[in-house]
């Protein structure tokens, strides 16, 4: 018999009041208590998955280790939970209808009209307990992306209507997150907002059994029992979730408020022990009491917006802990750098990572500053587009290959540094075919790599479809630029780095992706405690 519990949460009144972090936050206690739980996220948009997005529409594409181009909050599941997660963890409604088309044209529906209701619902119903089937997991905690009364999200709450009916009293509850907004002029909070959004939610047949409510003012026990008796919930299941100044605070203060012990009572639970935080505390300790600052510039040509590199300033945030250092991320458009004001640009900065991206735009920028992090000794770490950058400014300005470039740029450069896969050139459709998920990498002893990870072999997940050119590679090596890490399947360069230099490293994966709380990523770490060094 399957015992799996199932937690859904929705969102009302506006998007972007952080359903990922409080599912997250609830997870982290529940696993905190001795639960085995995951989190999975249910998206109402028709792309397949994010990997063709731009970031400025979507954020930044997080990447599993079986290669599924997810949504960003699974960056956020696996920094709290220190949990790998899936192609499970992540469907969308363009994945959903794709499955349910596929199997009519295969004749599985035997004639039958196909409709929303029952075969889209039960696809999506399937796949809502996918997780639950393997037997690895106590509590499933399933996001449900959008806004409630949106069109697109209906099929999702009809499934999720029919499955708490389905599986009967205690095995799942629903937790919506809504938004007690402050007027100023009025100068008080309101809860009819919320009161309406409880209402379109009871109209699509479900009841809200867990009220989280985002909120920049505390909520008094009056208005807490206002939003009790007209939302149909008990009071002890009105949960405050005030502005917090970091995410990893949310934790802390929804065990303040009792989340976890009124999910684990709805659902006929046991409280086991009280949770254990002791590292996660010890983290927030650290990052709250910093002992260096330092400036990184984050050069890139998706600035504008900060979820565009999300892992990669979370991934500071991990490494900054780790140094007991303060880093300030200064966001630097590559498109507005040129050799003529490099210098001007990073006057402030003590240390430098090149962003990963795609296309051509910004990247003369990206180079200038390569060049001058290695000339001028300042710390450089580059990832994914970044790595190539390094490469084609070493073979430019040190093996005076003057035109070399990567053939994304310039398909006719004499010089392709940085090619397109060998595998990539017959690829025509552009989502879900790029080089993604883990990969694994030998390090050559004696390197900075090595020294980093302290092993001779590691997995890191990629996403890209050009590589480092290994018809160069022996030039670049003698030039001084070393092959470090190497794909043993492939024979792929996946580390360049230069010796005699405080920090400088460039690597064609993305060590980001697995930076956790409990995990902070090696190479982030290093970084981190190389330009505290060298600012010393």
């Amino acid at each position: 018999m399957n015992t799996t519990k199932y937690i859904f949460v929705t969102g009302g009144v506006t998007s972007s009041l952080g359903k990922g972090i409080i599912a997250a936050s609830l997870a982290k206690l529940l696993q905190a208590r001795g639960y085995r739980t995951t989190i999975q996220k249910f998206d109402p948009y028709i792309n397949v998955d994010p990997g063709t997005l731009n970031p400025y529409e979507h954020g930044e594409c997080f990447v599993t280790d079986d290669g599924a181009e997810t949504d960003l909050d699974l960056g956020h599941y696996e920094r709290f939970l220190n949990v790998p997660t899936s192609q499970a963890n992540n469907v969308t409604t363009g994945r959903v209808y794709l499955s349910v088309i596929e199997k009519e044209r295969r004749g599985e529906f035997l004639g039958k009209t196909v409709q929303v209701v029952p075969h889209i619902t039960n696809e999506i119903k399937s796949r809502m307990q996918l997780l639950g089937q393997t037997g690895e997991y106590d509590i499933i905690i399933t996001e449900i992306g959008g806004t409630v009364g949106d069109i697109e999200s209906l099929p999702y709450i009809e499934s999720v209507r029919q499955l708490v009916w389905e599986l009967g009293e205690h095995n799942s509850i629903v937790i919506h997150l809504t938004l007690v907004p402050y007027l100023a002029a009025a100068g008080e909070l309101k809860t009819k907002p919320t009161q309406h959004s409880v209402k379109t939610l009871m109209e699509s047949g479900i009841k809200a059994d867990i009220l989280v409510c985002r909120t920049e003012h505390e909520l008094s026990a009056e208005l807490r029992q206002k939003l009790a008796l007209f939302c149909n919930v008990t009071k002890e299941a009105v949960i405050q979730s005030i502005d917090a100044k970091t995410i990893y605070e949310v934790p802390n203060l929804m065990l303040d408020e009792g989340l976890d012990v009124v999910a684990l009572k709805k659902l006929n639970l046991p409280e086991k022990s009280a949770p254990d935080l002791d590292q996660w505390n010890a983290f927030l300790t650290r990052h709250k009491n910093p002992k260096h600052t330092i400036n990184i510039g984050l050069v890139g040509k998706y600035v504008e917006l900060q979820d565009s590199y999300k892992s990669i300033l979370e991934a500071f945030i991990h490494a900054g802990a780790a140094n007991e250092t303060k880093v300030n991320v200064v966001s630097i458009h590559s498109e507005y750098i040129d050799a003529s004001n490099v210098a001007e640009k990073l006057k402030d900065i003590d240390g430098i990572l090149v962003a990963p991206g795609f296309g051509e735009r910004g990247i003369e920028g990206k180079i200038a500053t390569v060049q001058y992090a290695r000339e001028h000794q300042l710390p450089f770490f580059g990832i994914c587009l970044g790595m190539q950058m390094a490469v084609i400014e070493y073979a430019r300005n040190v093996l005076h290959l003057t035109e070399a470039n990567s053939t994304e740029m310039n398909p006719d450069t004499p010089h392709p540094v940085i090619d397109l896969m060998e595998s990539q050139k017959n690829v025509t459709e552009k989502g879900g075919t790029m080089r993604l998920g883990a990969w694994t990498c030998n390090l050559k002893s004696g390197t900075l790599a090595h020294r980093i990870y302290g092993k001779d072999q590691i997995s890191e997940r990629h996403r890209h479809r050009y590589e480092y050119n290994n018809r160069y590679a022996e030039a670049l090596q003698e030039a001084g630029l070393v092959s470090s890490g190497v794909n043993p399947e492939t024979g792929l360069v996946e580390i360049v780095e230069l010796e005699n230099h405080p920090f400088f490293i460039g690597v064609q994966y993305h060590p980001e992706y697995k930076s956790t709380v409990a995990n902070p990523q090696p190479i982030f770490v290093s970084f981190v405690a190389a330009i505290v060094k060298n600012k010393m």
